[in-house]
């Protein structure tokens, strides 16, 4: 009765029946692939699970801007899945800090929370629920963006990294737990790579090593 009342549908392709179907279910579950073509050095490998394809932009889509939190924690295993197999490849350590790329207050107010954290959250209690998973992850939301930078999705490559090089910051109270850290950077899409590189140079500037960064698509 309930389907009748409220129907479901996919969140990736719209398909009746389930939050989630099987053959998107199916497809997110990709290998990590290293990405190669970026036109600037990240001084760190970037691995993502697919390109930016319908599917994915309409799971990103559900998780900010619908708050769906079953898609939310299904893409959390899924990234929980991805480090698993980055660490049998030698790529991460068995210790690490996952470090959500930042997202704006207001955004995250408007969205029910912040969704990469919240897609960090779910991998690292996927991983500590998960017997000889042979990792342990802490989660760390540990940088912020400057109230003065521009939104990025009305920029162009070059001006996306002139904005972000000072965009993004690290909160103060975060600094002694990222000393020595291994850190792995997560957020949902990368583009030309400007907010993992000025992610990247915010934790560094702390201590902290940074390992890898790590997204569901690549635009």
């Amino acid at each position: 009765m309930g389907e009748l009342v409220i129907p479901r549908s996919c969140a990736g392709c719209g398909a009746a029946g389930d939050v989630l179907c099987g053959p998107c279910r199916e497809k997110l579950r990709a290998t990590p692939r290293l990405i190669s073509h970026r036109p600037r050095t990240l001084g760190m490998p970037v691995f993502a699970l697919g390109p930016y394809d319908r599917m994915r932009r309409s799971l990103i889509v559900a998780m900010k801007e619908y708050n769906n939190q079953t898609v939310r924690a299904y893409v959390g295993a899924v990234l929980a899945a991805a480090l698993r197999y980055l660490h049998a490849r030698g790529e991460i350590p068995h210790e690490l800090v996952l470090v959500p790329a930042p997202t704006r207050v207001r955004s995250a107010r408007q969205r029910g929370g912040d969704p990469v954290l919240h897609m960090c959250e779910h991998a690292a209690r996927t991983l500590a629920e998960a017997p000889g998973a042979g990792l342990r992850v802490q989660v760390l939301a540990c940088l912020r963006i400057r109230s003065s930078a521009a939104d990025q999705s009305r920029l162009d490559a070059d001006a996306r990294w002139e904005n972000m090089a000072h965009a993004i910051e690290l909160r103060p109270s975060s600094r002694a737990q990222l000393r020595g850290a291994h850190v792995v950077l997560v957020d949902d899409v990368v583009t030309t790579g400007a907010t993992l590189a000025a992610s990247a140079s915010a934790v560094r500037g702390a201590g902290a090593l940074v390992r890898a960064g790590l997204t569901l698509a690549d635009a």
